[in-house]
């Protein structure tokens, strides 16, 4: 008796025996779903920020195949009770799905993660440098949102 093998043709359309694709690693949304993350892209951003009320909102831009946008959502994911204690109201865009919102926020890279509070753009933080970086961001942007001056 001989082995099943794998095809490698495409699977027909309905075709309910077809191995199960896994979600290619640039797709991976596991970040989106741990943080609640909604995505939003141009209609829906404003809409979105003001629905958060008074949380800090996090607007995290990323892109499929970016390296860097993969590797910030792996180290959240690796420690994410660190991140959830910030407390923030979390959105994501995919920046290259959405270029006007690129345009829109002056991005020339990503990951980018931006802070809003109450429909107003209160700061950046550009690439994951680790979550000291992202807490002292989101602690000056909270500060921002208080009219206090920022942390050195």
């Amino acid at each position: 008796m001989t082995e099943p093998t794998e095809s490698t043709e495409p699977a027909e359309a309905g075709d309910t025996n077809a191995p199960a694709s896994p979600t290619p690693p640039h797709l991976d949304h596991r970040a989106f779903e741990a943080f609640g993350m909604r995505e939003v892209d141009g209609a829906s951003i404003d809409a979105a920020i003001a629905e958060a009320g008074d949380d800090l909102v996090c607007v995290f831009f990323w892109g499929v195949d970016c390296f860097n946008c993969e590797m910030a959502k792996k180290a959240m994911l690796a420690n994410p009770d660190p991140i959830r204690a910030l407390n923030v109201h979390w959105l994501h865009a995919n920046v290259y799905a959405h270029p006007e919102l690129g345009r829109r926020f002056g991005l020339h890279g990503i990951p980018v993660f931006m802070f809003f509070h109450k429909g107003k753009k209160l700061g950046r933080a550009t690439g994951w440098h680790g979550h000291g970086q992202f807490a002292a961001a989101v602690g000056n942007a909270r500060l921002k949102a208080g009219g206090k001056p920022l942390a050195g």
